[in-house]
């Protein structure tokens, strides 16, 4: 297997490495308390998903 002969300088590798960045996740907003949630999750404010309550929490 071939190896480098030379090394690669900082710029050369922080430029492949550009595109390695963490997106921020997506958020849309819960349809029956209006907060931000992660999509297709159940809202951690209210505990519902898809208009039925799914888990209980303390704020009802």
């Amino acid at each position: 297997m071939p190896n480098p002969k030379r090394r690669h300088s900082n710029a050369r590798t922080q430029t492949r490495r550009a595109h390695d960045a963490l997106a921020k996740p997506m958020k849309s907003e819960c349809p029956n308390c209006h907060e931000a949630k992660l999509p297709h999750r159940v809202c951690t404010h209210c505990g519902q998903y898809k208009g039925r309550e799914v888990i209980e929490t303390a704020a009802q």
